[in-house]
């Protein structure tokens, strides 16, 4: 499923399947943010040349892991981490 964004002025799409989407829309409302945020801080902080689409699906797979479930500031995109 492709969604777009405005990113850093640009329309962007992205095409994740429907179950990245509800676990990254499930990530957004636990910080308070909205979808479209969340993309935006994943777009800002990710490595460069990592594809934001890779970078979307490694927050939705840390998130969703045990160990690092429920963490406060480590999600991993490539070398750089954003706190949530």
């Amino acid at each position: 499923m492709k969604r777009s964004f405005s990113l850093a002025g640009h329309r962007t799409s992205v095409a994740l399947e429907q179950e990245f989407w509800q676990a990254l829309q499930r990530i957004a409302t636990g910080r308070g943010q909205s979808l479209s945020a969340l993309v935006a801080a994943t777009d800002g902080a990710r490595a460069p040349g990592r594809p934001l689409a890779s970078a979307l699906r490694v927050l939705a797979l840390q998130n969703a892991l045990p160990e690092t479930a429920g963490r406060t500031a480590e999600v991993s995109l490539g070398g750089t981490f954003i706190a949530h």
